[in-house]
C-alpha cells in the first residue's frame, strides 16, 4: 500500500504524545504526510514541553491537553492510539461506537510496509536484550535491517520513509503494542517469547490471563510458514498454534559466549537470539562472536563505575521483583550487594523478592513511593533496610554501607512514576550523580 496517499488528507486522532519521542515521531511523520491531526494527552503543555516544541512548526495539528474530548473521537478518519491507554478508555469506546479504526503505531507500520521480513519480540523481562542481540547478529550478517517498538526515542511509523522491500525489521512489542496487531489480526513473521511472569497488574487489574491474552496476539495469528521462539520456562504454555515452535534451552548457550553479561537470564536471552539466527540460516560461528562482543544496554544490569574496587550497576529498568531479584543473583556473591530500591507500585507481589534478600544483601535502601510504602507494610521482617528521600541521598547512604569487594545495585523493582518522570530519567540521573561520586 502507498502509505503517502494511505495519510494524505486523513483527519487523525493522536491518543497520548508522551515524553519518550516515540509518539511525537509519529506525529511529525502523521503532519509531515498531510493529515489533519489533533493531539491529545492528560499531560498539560507545560508538562509535554519538550514534545510540543518538536511540533511547533506545523499548521496541521490541534491540542487537547490536560484532558481528553470525546468529540475528538467522532469524525476521524483513524485514532492512533499510544501504548497504555486504559482497556476500559471511554474515549477508545466512543470511536469504537462510531465506527473510527484504532490502530497503533507498530501494527500500522507492518501493513502499510512493503515486502519485507518482520521479527516481534515479546516478554515481560528479557526482550529488549534479545531485540538488540537479535539486531546485532543481523548486521553482522550483512542485512539491512532496522529496529523499532518500544525503542526509547524511536518512532515507527517514519521508519516507512526508509523500509524497502526485502529488509528485515526487529520489533521489542510490550503487551500494549500487540493490541494493535490484535485489532490487525496479524503477529510477525518470526516471533519471540521471552518469558511471562506478573507485570502491569495494576493496568490488568490482577488479571494474568488478559495480560497473557495481549501477548499472545505476537503468535496468534501466524500461518504455518511462520515461526515461534519460546524460553524453555513457558514452553508449555504452546501447545497450539499454526507456525513452527522453537524452544530456546539455555544449556544450548556456552557460558563464554556472553563474556560481559552476567546472570542465568543474559543466557536466555542469547539462547532466543540463537534460535532466529538458526532460522534465518545465519552462520553459527557469526552469531558466537556477535554474542561475545555484545556488551549489553544502558539500564540493564550495566556496570557503570568500579570506584574503591565498588562496583556500581545501573539496573532501572528492573521494574519489577522479578527482574531485580535477576540482578541480584547475577552480581551476588557472599552477601556483598547493597540494594537501592523502591518506587510506585504496580500491584506485583514481592514476596520472592523479599525472602532472598537476606541472602545477598547486607543492606538495603529503599526509595520514596506508594510501592515502598506497601512494601513497609506488608513485610516489617526486612529489618535491614534505611530510606532516603533522594536518589542522592540514596547513593550516598549506599556507599557509606559499602566496602571493597562490594556491590552497589540500583535495581528499584517498582516503577518510577513520582520521582521520576520515567525509568530512563531515574536512570540518566542516577548516572549523574554516580559520574560525581567519589
Amino acid at each position: 500500500m502507498d502509505y503517502k496517499n494511505y495519510f494524505k488528507d486523513k483527519k487523525v486522532t493522536l491518543l497520548g504524545l508522551g515524553l519518550l519521542g516515540r509518539g511525537v515521531g509519529d506525529a511529525e511523520f502523521l503532519a509531515r504526510h498531510g493529515t489533519e491531526l489533533i493531539v491529545t494527552d492528560l499531560k498539560t503543555k507545560e508538562q509535554l514541553a519538550s514534545s510540543l516544541a518538536r511540533l511547533k512548526g506545523f499548521s496541521n495539528i490541534s491540542y487537547r491537553l490536560g484532558g481528553h474530548d470525546l468529540a475528538d473521537f467522532r469524525g476521524r478518519d483513524f485514532i492512533l492510539k499510544a501504548a497504555g491507554v486504559p482497556l476500559d478508555s471511554p474515549f477508545v469506546a466512543e470511536a469504537r461506537k462510531n465506527g473510527i479504526a484504532i490502530e497503533m503505531d507498530a501494527s500500522l507500520f507492518v501493513k502499510l510496509a512493503p515486502a519485507i521480513t518482520t521479527i516481534g519480540i515479546t516478554g515481560t523481562r528479557g526482550k529488549s536484550t534479545t531485540v538488540a542481540l537479535i539486531y546485532e547478529i543481523l548486521k553482522a550478517a550483512g542485512k539491512r535491517v532496522f529496529l523499532a517498538g518500544n525503542i526509547k526515542d524511536t518512532a515507527t511509523l517514519p521508519l516507512l520513509e526508509k523500509i524497502q522491500e526485502g529488509d528485515t525489521m526487529v520489533l521489542e512489542l510490550d503487551s500494549w503494542q500487540l493490541q494493535g496487531f490484535g485489532d490487525a489480526k496479524m503477529s510477525p513473521h518470526i516471533s519471540v517469547f521471552t518469558t511471562f511472569l506478573p507485570d502491569h497488574m495494576n493496568y490488568y487489574k490482577d488479571d494474568m490471563e488478559a495480560y497473557f491474552d495481549d501477548k499472545a496476539n505476537i503468535f496468534k495469528y501466524q500461518n504455518v510458514q511462520d515461526h515461534l521462539v519460546v524460553g524453555e520456562d513457558i514452553a508449555e504454555k504452546f501447545t497450539w498454534g499454526k507456525g513452527q515452535l522453537h524452544v530456546a534451552h539455555v544449556a544450548d548457550v556456552p557460558k563464554d559466549f556472553l563474556v560481559h553479561l552476567p546472570g542465568e537470564h543474559s543466557r536466555l536471552n542469547a539462547a532466543c537470539a540463537l534460535a532466529v539466527g538458526g532460522i534465518l540460516g545465519i552462520e553459527q560461528q557469526l552469531i558466537q562472536s556477535t554474542l561475545k562482543e555484545f556488551k549489553g544496554l544502558p539500564g540493564r544490569l550495566e556496570l557503570k563505575r568500579v570506584i574503591n574496587d565498588i562496583s556500581y550497576y545501573n539496573d532501572t529498568n528492573a521494574t519489577t521483583p522479578t527482574a531485580t531479584l535477576a540482578g541480584l543473583r547475577a552480581v551476588s556473591r557472599d552477601k556483598n550487594v547493597v540494594l537501592i530500591m523502591g518506587g510506585a507500585d504496580k500491584g506485583l507481589d514481592m514476596s520472592g523478592l523479599v525472602a532472598e534478600i537476606p541472602q545477598h544483601c547486607k543492606a538495603v535502601v529503599l526509595l520514596a513511593g506508594s510501592g515502598t510504602e506497601q512494601l513497609k507494610a506488608s513485610y516489617p521482617e526486612l529489618a535491614i533496610t534505611t530510606e532516603a528521600k533522594s536518589l542522592d541521598e540514596a547513593l550516598q547512604k549506599a556507599k557509606g554501607f559499602a566496602t571493597k569487594g562490594d556491590v552497589v545495585l540500583f535495581s528499584p523493582a517498582f516503577a518510577s512514576f513520582g520521582m521520576f518522570k520515567n525509568e530512563y530519567d531515574r536512570g540518566e540521573q542516577f548516572n549523574v550523580l554516580l559520574a560525581e561520586l567519589n
